[in-house]
Parts: structure tokens; C-alpha cells; sequence
């Protein structure tokens, strides 16, 4: 178990929308949009970023498989969709639906979009049928970025959703991403080095009856894999 240090509770979204979670139909106009997205991203990542790629080749051409990565800042989901090779379902905060521009182009991107802070049983069950469709779905298990810079506590819903589906993980690790430096950096036409490295697949075994202790190992499991791809001052209380 790891040390959790004195930060203020995880995030609770305020506004319940149900009809927002929905699993993103795979429409040919998505399909192209997606790709469009992909490029333009890659030009911004160059244009703003000196980027490291790692591992790229370990990422499987398809699904079933849930992505789990740790959350520095904005850049994660955009270095992410710029250099990712296959096309993930990306799990995001509802609070984002309502950002001016962003909101809209996530909406038509296709993300499924989920309330913090509580079991969100839709979007439990869209993305168990998205793995049993065979999608690849992306999560962040901290359930926010970051407030130190390094890891957070995990969790429990990447560990339920992958003992529950069976599916293999795929852990991805970002940094140099914190919107801190990478903004600041960007007023000062500077170049933030990034990296994002990719780990090796790995399942969850139920390793205990109680379903609960299972989930909570499960949980620690995965922070354990990401810590081991990132440096030791991005591991926070999984150093």
C-alpha cells in the first residue's frame, strides 16, 4: 500500500449527464476525423515539444485492450493520439464537454466521457462493451493530473474493468507533460523535452477470493508498472 501524502480528496463531478456516456459509433466520417486529429496533433507536439517515443512497437494493432497511463497535464492525451499507432477509445472527465472548442472536438473525436467520484455504472458498462467489441480504451487510473508532479494513488476502475473483461493492459508513461512547464515554456518559444514510453502487456490475475482485495492488488499492480517505466522522481508514493 502505498504512502499517501496530505492532498486534497479526489474530484467529484457536480453535474450528472448520463445521456453523455455513450460508446462512439466508429462512422467512416469519425474514422477520417480521427486520422485528421492525429496529424495535426503530431505538427503541434513538433512545433511546441523536443518529443522521445519509446516502446512504440510493443502497442498492439488492435484490441481487446485497456491503455493505462499516468496524468502530468494536457499534453498526455495529445502526445498520446499524436504517435499512437492504433485508435483508442480515450476515457475523459464529463467537465471537459463543456470547454469552449474542446469540448466539441472530443465530442466529434469520440471520447467516452465519464463523472468522477463515484461508481459511474454507464460508463462501466460502455467500455466493458467496447473491450468486448475488441476496442482499445486509454484511461488514466490517478483519476486526475496530478497534483505533484509524480504519481498519485491509483484507483480501483482500471483494476475492476480489467478483472471484470479479462482483457490485457498496456501500460504508458509520460513526462515532461506538466502544464506548468510546458505552458510556460510555451511563452518563451522554448521546447519542453517530453517522453512517452510504452511497457510491456501484462494481465490481472484474481489472486485473492475477496473481489475486493483482488481489485485493490489489481490497482497496485498497474501503478507498480507504470512507476517502473518513469524516472524515480516521477514516481510518487509508488517510489
Amino acid at each position: 500500500m502505498p504512502e499517501t501524502p496530505d492532498l486534497p480528496a479526489k474530484p467529484v463531478s457536480q453535474r450528472i449527464r448520463p445521456s453523455l456516456t455513450r460508446l462512439p459509433t466508429r462512422t467512416p466520417a469519425r474514422r477520417a476525423f480521427r486520422k485528421l486529429m492525429r496529424w495535426i496533433l503530431r505538427v503541434l507536439v513538433v512545433c511546441f515539444t523536443r518529443p522521445t517515443v519509446q516502446g512504440i512497437e510493443r502497442i498492439p494493432r488492435g484490441g481487446p485492450l485497456l491503455v493505462v497511463t499516468n496524468h502530468l497535464g494536457d499534453a498526455d492525451l495529445v502526445l498520446g493520439v499524436a504517435y499512437s499507432p492504433v485508435d483508442a477509445e480515450i476515457v475523459a472527465k464529463s467537465e471537459l464537454y463543456d470547454f469552449p472548442v474542446l469540448g466539441w472536438l472530443m465530442d466529434a473525436y469520440g471520447v467516452i466521457w465519464v463523472h468522477r467520484g463515484q461508481p459511474d455504472r454507464a460508463a462501466i458498462r460502455v467500455i466493458l462493451q467496447a473491450l468486448k467489441e475488441g476496442r482499445v480504451v486509454a484511461l488514466a487510473p490517478e483519476g486526475r493530473e496530478s497534483l505533484t508532479g509524480a504519481l498519485e494513488e491509483g484507483l480501483n476502475g482500471a483494476s475492476f474493468l480489467a478483472l471484470k473483461s479479462g482483457v490485457p493492459l498496456l501500460p504508458i508513461a509520460f513526462t515532461g507533460t506538466q502544464n506548468a512547464i510546458l505552458y510556460r515554456n510555451m511563452r518563451r518559444l522554448r521546447k519542453t523535452a517530453v517522453t512517452m514510453t510504452v511497457g510491456e502487456l501484462f494481465h490481472l490475475e484474481q489472486s485473492s477470493e475477496d473481489k475486493r482485495q483482488a481489485i485493490k492488488l489489481g490497482t497496485d499492480e498497474i501503478m507498480r508498472r507504470l512507476a517502473e517505466l518513469l524516472p524515480e522522481e516521477y514516481r510518487g508514493v509508488y517510489s
